[in-house]
């Protein structure tokens, strides 16, 4: 590898409900998934940013979740550069949900930021 190329980032995009989408009534419920799916769809389209999986934690995880583990829902992707990193997780601070509000006030993110790991091979 030149010096020009870089590796990129390994990110784990954490991402958890929060009390405020419980305490939506149902009609209102469905314009969240709408909005996460837009997200989804931004953050994967972005230039820089290859989704490598995704999990979705909420058959073994059900309601809110403490400050910090365990998560909602992961992304895990190789990202370019942590300029692109934070440009994913601004995502959520830009992203509507219905006519008020923006993502961030349903749901919180947060990025792990590391580098593969590298697996031995089984002999």
């Amino acid at each position: 590898m030149s010096d020009t190329e870089k590796k990129p980032l390994r990110v784990l995009f954490c991402m958890a409900v929060l009390q405020n989408f419980f305490d939506l009534p149902n009609e209102e419920i469905g314009n969240v998934f709408k909005s996460v799916n837009v997200m989804l769809a931004d953050l994967a389209a972005m230039e820089g940013v290859t989704v490598l999986g995704t999990m979705d934690d909420d058959m073994l995880m059900v309601g809110t979740s403490p400050n910090g583990w365990p998560w909602t829902c992961y992304v895990l992707a190789d990202v370019a550069d942590i300029e692109t990193v934070t440009a994913a997780c601004g995502l959520f601070r830009t992203t509507p949900v219905g006519d008020h509000h923006r993502l961030w006030r349903y749901m919180r993110i947060e990025a792990r930021v590391g580098r593969p790991l590298d697996l031995p091979n089984p002999a």
